[in-house]
């Protein structure tokens, strides 16, 4: 998830070098919008974390 985020964010960066405002900033939304998912489904994982079999 972190991978397409800097991905889309290095898109965006290179949109924006050229001119392409309009897909640079859709590229830079898609890439905060991964990030943000990322960063909840990594913390649901840290905190479920696993958990030894019952007994």
């Amino acid at each position: 998830m972190f991978g397409w985020a800097i991905t889309f964010l290095i898109v965006a960066i290179v949109a924006g070098v050229f001119g392409f405002a309009g897909a640079a900033g859709t590229a830079a939304w898609i890439a905060k919008v991964l990030f943000a998912v990322g960063l909840v489904v990594f913390l649901a994982l840290l905190t479920g974390g696993r958990r030894p079999p019952a007994p």
